[in-house]
């Protein structure tokens, strides 16, 4: 059994900015294992590649602490590479007046946080992004970036094995021992292990007796794409006022470092953490996945809104009647299907019954885990590992 001083679970970009973190401060003897044959297979080369700005995010929450920071960080690291990068900004408008004080709401939270934005009428609006439509006023956030998360994940990669770190792919975690864990290719010996497994990271989590509390569900975000030339009246992203209470941002326009131009995620309940499908990804878990979400659904009205209103976008109707309201033209022929889809894995504290709606980190004698790394997870990533490794890795 070869033992690592670092053993890290998953090769998303929480595990692969964690490495480099600790690279950059002098540690070597560095192990990244991955159950797929290759890098972003999952959340993280699934996302829109948006880098968010600090907007939406409590105050005081990790979140918070983490984008805005997470956000230059990686846009400075795209520069440094030469990766795409497209300093796109992003507006968010309102659908009618009641939706006005969410988005003075989300100026307040914004500035709390560090982030630069700007409150604009409509007139405004129409120079910054001709065809969004807005009741009154919108926010503009001019940092929004968008990147291409493949090539971020690449980059890093190639960072990692130059400078030693070892990767080691095709191997499932399986369990946990008293300084090892047992994987379907032998045991693995770690002086700290780091469990950035993503939709998986509770059961790992679980194996070492810790996140008891805690649940992960799985919601499916599916995209579509706009036809030319209904995309070139896109110019940057076009996002609604979100509903605060819930994690989820809407179906939304984002262009692409590439010029595409995207319409998406919905937040459809799933029923695999791999569901990327109608059927695939669905798996032996589906039955208890089904029975969480039919206990969140009766236990939890938030829960119950998203489960009764996103599957209706499956269809292409009510798909299309949520976009068109973010812009001024748009006809159901401009939208076409896109293999694009996502899974977002949702924390749910099931003594609660509530969804978690920051990062949520615990430490073992052992081992450390990352229990809810979702939006704006990307972003933050470069940040988070700097604290992580300040605030719980006793190095």
């Amino acid at each position: 059994m070869t033992t690592y001083d670092f053993v890290i679970c998953g090769g998303g970009i929480i595990g692969l900015s964690v490495a480099r973190e600790l690279v950059l401060r002098g540690h070597k003897n560095i192990l990244i294992f991955e159950k797929e044959p290759e890098l972003g297979k999952h959340a993280s080369g699934r996302n829109s590649g948006v880098l968010h700005a600090g907007i939406y995010y409590d105050p005081g929450t990790l979140k918070a602490r983490m984008c805005f920071e997470g956000n230059r960080l990686m846009h400075d690291y795209c520069q440094e590479r030469t990766l795409p990068l497209f300093e796109s900004g992003k507006v968010i408008v309102a659908r009618d007046e009641s939706e006005l004080p969410t988005l003075e709401e989300l100026e307040r939270r914004a500035t709390a946080n560090g982030a630069t934005v700007h409150m604009i009428d409509e007139r405004q609006l129409a120079e910054v992004e001709p065809n969004a439509k807005t009741v009154g006023k919108a926010l503009h956030s001019p940092l929004t970036t968008v990147v291409d998360p493949k090539a971020v994940l690449e980059s890093l990669r190639e960072e990692l094995q130059d400078a030693g770190v070892k990767f080691q792919f095709e191997t499932t975690f399986l369990s946990a021992g008293d300084g090892f864990v047992i994987t379907d290719q032998g045991d693995i010996g770690h002086g700290l292990f780091i469990n950035a497994a993503g939709a998986h990271s509770d059961k790992v989590a679980h194996a070492f007796g810790m996140g008891r509390k805690y649940m992960l569900i799985p919601f499916k975000g599916i995209y579509k794409t706009l036809k030319r030339p209904a995309a070139d009246m896109i110019k940057g992203s076009i996002y609604p006022v979100p509903n605060i209470k819930n994690p989820f941002l809407g179906v939304h326009f984002t262009r692409s470092v590439y010029g595409d131009v995207y319409l998406g995620p919905t937040a459809i309940p799933a029923f695999g953490r791999e569901n990327y499908g109608i059927f695939r990804g669905i798996d032996s878990e589906f039955l208890s996945i089904l029975f969480r979400d039919a206990q969140m659904f009766f236990a939890n009205s938030k829960f119950r809104g998203v489960a009764l209103e996103e599957p209706r976008k499956y269809i292409a109707k009510y798909f299309f009647e949520d976009a068109r309201k973010l812009v001024k033209a748009l006809n159901p022929t401009d939208i076409e299907s896109s293999p694009k889809a996502g899974i977002r894995p949702q924390l749910v504290n099931v003594a609660t019954k509530e969804l978690v709606m920051d990062f949520t980190i615990e430490r073992g004698r052992t081992s450390l885990h990352v229990l809810n790394s979702i939006s704006p997870a990307f972003t933050s990533s470069m940040s988070f590992a700097r604290m992580l490794v300040d605030e719980y890795m006793d190095i």
